[in-house]
């Protein structure tokens, strides 16, 4: 129901806004790695196969109200930043007069953006940890919601060098504002002085207490909705007008496969260990650089995008 041409005029006008600060970490670049994120973490925990599932109008499996989770995900990731509201409008308003489902995707993506904000962070977990423990149907938006989140604050999640990357890039523009509120004669934000901040015990702490719990729930959501998807897809093997498939999560399956529920599981398993195993390794380098004094923007200009070698690609363009 989205024309490819109101997504490119979208998209367009999204970058240019976006870029227009020239922010060193809230800029077009960082919009696109919240996309493909998005995108990776709907892959690889089958959640993109269970959208379409609802999609195609099939049954969907209990835990979730409505079928888009992976048109809407990936369109509201690519959609993310406030600065890209009157980009959002003039296409919207272009487009509306023929296209219902742009109020829809309009409002959803209002309601996504407003929870990335982190003074909703607590709350957003908490409440999905509640609806998991008590057994409740998932609201999609709020799946949505906390997909995009986790996405926004996903770089510890991924290899050293990404993580470092996006670190130094995110610390400069937290200083740049500390340099502006010096200026202004304002006291420091948290994290925005350059002199004083401790960037290693900062992350550390970020990992710990943010991102940690956030892909932990994240992933237990993911379980509650693509296992009865698998379950429904083993009962299917005993019926002779079906004709099971093999399927592999880590590229994007026919809408129409048969999936084993041996194979989900293994992919959301391999799905938390990987990020499990990243924010350790991020979380252990931190702690070395803490343990040797380098504590504060030294352990900034220390790190660099080539700093270890990037792994082996996957052919989906996920890295190993």
């Amino acid at each position: 129901q989205i024309p490819g041409a109101f997504l490119t005029s979208l998209l367009e006008a999204l970058e240019c806004g976006y870029g227009k600060f020239r922010n060193p970490y809230h800029n077009q670049v960082h919009a696109a790695d919240v996309a493909q994120t998005v995108h990776c973490v709907l892959l690889r925990t089958g959640m993109l196969v269970r959208g379409g599932r609802g999609h195609r109008g099939q049954p969907c499996p209990q835990g979730c109200h409505g079928p888009r989770v992976a048109q809407g995900g990936m369109l509201v990731a690519l959609g993310m930043s406030p600065r890209g509201r009157p980009a959002w409008r003039g296409t919207w308003h272009r487009w509306c007069p023929h296209l219902v489902v742009t109020h829809r995707l309009r409002a959803l993506v209002i309601e996504m953006v407003l929870a990335t904000d982190m003074s909703c962070h607590f709350q957003q977990v908490k409440s999905m940890k509640t609806a998991l423990q008590q057994l409740e149907r998932l609201d999609k938006s709020k799946v949505l919601s906390l997909l995009l989140h986790a996405a926004d604050i996903s770089h510890p999640t991924k290899q050293w060098a990404v993580h470092s990357r996006w670190t130094k890039a995110l610390m400069e523009e937290f200083f740049r504002q500390g340099d502006k509120e010096a200026e202004l004669g304002l006291p420091f934000s948290p994290l925005c002085d350059r002199t004083s901040t401790l960037v290693a015990q900062s992350q550390i702490g970020f990992i710990d207490f943010i991102v940690e719990p956030t892909f932990s729930v994240l992933t237990e959501v993911a379980e509650k909705l693509v296992t009865p998807l698998a379950e429904d897809g083993s009962k299917a093997k005993g019926n002779p007008a079906a004709t099971p498939q093999p399927s592999s999560q880590w590229r994007q399956p026919s809408l129409d496969e048969h999936l084993e529920l041996g194979d989900i599981k293994a992919d959301l398993a391999g799905f938390r260990s990987t990020w499990t195993k990243h924010i350790q390794d991020n979380k252990q380098k931190w702690k070395e650089r803490a343990a040797s004094g380098i504590t504060n923007q030294a352990s900034i200009e220390e790190l660099s995008p080539c700093e270890e070698p990037a792994g082996p690609h996957r052919e989906n363009g996920d890295v190993e």
